[in-house]
């Protein structure tokens, strides 16, 4: 069982301030934990695996593998417009205004 005295104690390290009805308040739930963490700690985990995680993480990523590549001539087919073996673009950039 904490009392209210340890409550504000923690408070003052913390360097919080509180009321005396808060201090009361905060004893009682504090004591309330201490209780939830002493009755989890009388559970028998004998055989129980230590658990690193919550939720099972699998690798998403494809293995790297070489494959073959589309050959230019099939990619060109579909660019509108192409200029010495490069797709060609609209100019997004200004060079007056450099």
């Amino acid at each position: 069982m904490i009392s209210k005295e340890e409550v504000a104690h923690v408070a003052d390290l913390a360097r919080l301030k509180f009321t005396d009805a808060e201090l009361q308040t905060f004893t009682g739930q504090m004591d309330e934990i201490i209780g939830m963490v002493d009755q989890l700690a009388e559970v028998d985990t004998t055989d129980v695996p230590e658990t690193t995680q919550n939720v099972l993480l699998e690798n998403v990523m494809r293995e790297d593998e070489a494959t073959l590549v589309t050959p230019r001539d099939e990619l060109m087919k579909n660019v509108p417009t192409e200029k010495d073996g490069l797709i060609q673009v609209p100019a997004i950039i200004d060079k007056e205004e450099d």
